[in-house]
């Protein structure tokens, strides 16, 4: 691995959705240690009681507002300001670097250059184009626009905030863009075929926009065949990709305080793995495109179902990483999914196959009183309860449920407030496995009462469990 592709992890280089050699390469022994914090459950005054789960951040961005920045910081923008005004202003920003010419042909060319300069400053002011934009956010300082100094400090962070560095970095993204026509790629229909690969799918605790990678897919021989069968279904690859892309900026919010970043999860699940020669070539390729043309645009890189190949491979790479590379990754095995995934998303926005409660057209608790996630440590041998208040007649109960790692016996039980009625079994006790999924349950009341959900932990340590609950009155 060379030191351009080192570079690209600072950048972009997770973006890419195939190729998992590439993108299992870079992480980390600490991404590792990242995994295992889910282990060392935080202890509470009282572990019986239930509390509200908050959102906080697991990781900290930098700052985009002007008062955060250091002093070389705030210099290095200002000083990318001045360059791109005049550039725009002089209508040199899609100017292209000549090659250095030989004596001879510089001579042979100089006639030609004065015509052409001539003919450009009769009509100069007239083709000047002060309305460049990228991502929406018009590029030209004197604007005001807010979101310029966010998109400006994305280029000088990928170049370590060497000012001339990120304006060629910025001008050859610019030229590239009105090459291949980006600004009109989300209008097209490319490749429907690679819908199933990836995905956007609800925020992370501090509203990053999430979107998942879907590695496993590529193992159907006929799909990997139309996306990589020859260097035309590979093109049409990479431009699928960064329509992928382009529609998850259009989610951020590009101001000095808003979530100007994505968070990237990558399921390895029944990936390819390393052999598939056509999955590096377009691996490379994307890596490539999208480290020079996409800077600063993942806040984080979640790599899950991580499978054994990916460890051998890392081991080999780890030490050529940077400390800001490093912090972006993270590593979560097959066993440790959503406990990961609950580091850094809430788990109402975690679909119900990672171990969330976000299920696909559901609207059970949107908008709805109560509803918030509420979480319990039961200690290891114990049991706890969960009581649901049910002091209506002709409501009905709507309650998801989650145990990290299972491994208890649950069951469910609608008591009545009546002393004379029997206890009704909602859900009979069974012993639930370290592979269940969230639970998803409702129940009519005929009469007040309460709903108990008993959970018996069976293990040898302490359970985490997250649950929420709403009631829909009968019309």
């Amino acid at each position: 691995m060379t030191v351009e592709v080192v570079k690209a992890e600072e950048t972009q280089v997770a973006e890419v959705v195939v190729g998992a050699v590439e993108e299992t390469k870079k992480v980390t022994n600490e991404s590792e240690q990242v995994v295992e914090v889910g282990d060392k459950v935080k202890e509470l005054d009282d572990e019986s009681k239930p509390k509200i789960i908050e959102k906080s951040s697991s990781y900290k961005e930098e700052s985009n507002f002007l008062s955060d920045l250091k002093e070389f910081e705030r210099k290095a923008l200002n000083d990318l300001k001045a360059k791109l005004e005049e550039a725009i202003l002089g209508n040199n920003i899609y100017k292209k670097e000549e090659p250095k010419k030989t004596e001879g042909e510089a001579k042979e060319g100089e006639e030609k250059e004065k015509e052409e300069e001539i003919v450009a400053q009769e009509c100069e002011e007239e083709k000047v184009d002060t309305d460049i934009s990228i991502w929406g956010v018009p590029l030209l300082p004197s604007k005001g626009t807010e979101g310029t100094d966010v998109v400006l400090l994305k280029f000088l962070r990928a170049r370590e905030f060497k000012v001339n560095d990120a304006f060629v970095m910025l001008k050859k993204t610019l030229q590239w863009r009105k090459e291949a026509n980006i600004d009109s790629i989300l209008e097209e229909e490319i490749s429907p075929d690679l819908s199933s690969a990836a995905y956007m799918n609800g925020v992370d605790s501090k509203g990053h926009p999430v979107c998942y990678n879907i590695f496993g897919v590529f193992e159907s021989e006929e799909l990997y065949q139309k996306a990589f069968g020859n260097e035309e279904k590979r093109k049409q690859f990479l431009r699928w990709r960064c329509q992928l892309m382009e529609k998850g900026i259009q989610k951020l919010d590009l101001s000095p305080g808003g979530a100007s970043s994505l968070i990237q999860v990558n399921d390895l699940k029944n990936s390819p793995g390393p052999v598939k020669k056509e999955l590096r070539m377009a691996t490379n390729q994307a890596i490539q495109l999208l480290q020079d043309n996409y800077p600063e645009l993942v806040a984080k890189n979640i790599f899950i179902n991580v499978p054994f190949w990916y460890y051998a491979l890392n081991a080999l790479i780890s030490p050529f990483l940077t400390q800001r590379s490093k912090s972006k990754f993270v590593v979560a095995r097959p066993a440790k999914v959503t406990e990961t995934l609950l580091k850094y998303i809430p788990v109402e926005e975690i679909p119900v196959h990672y171990g969330g409660f976000k299920r696909e057209n559901d609207f059970e608790f949107y908008g709805k009183e109560g509803g918030s996630v509420s979480e319990l440590i039961i200690k290891a041998g114990s049991t706890n309860t969960i009581e649901i208040p049910a002091l209506e007649v002709g409501i009905t109960l709507v309650w998801d449920l989650a145990v990290l790692g299972w491994e208890v016996n649950y069951k469910e039980e609608f008591v009545p407030t009546d002393e004379g009625s029997y206890t009704i079994i909602v859900q009979k006790g069974k012993k639930m496995g370290s592979q269940e999924g969230p639970i998803r349950n409702t129940f009519r009341t005929n009469e007040p009462g309460k709903l108990v959900l008993t959970i018996e932990n069976l293990s040898s340590r302490k359970k985490r469990v997250l649950y929420r609950h709403t009631a829909n009155k009968s019309c």
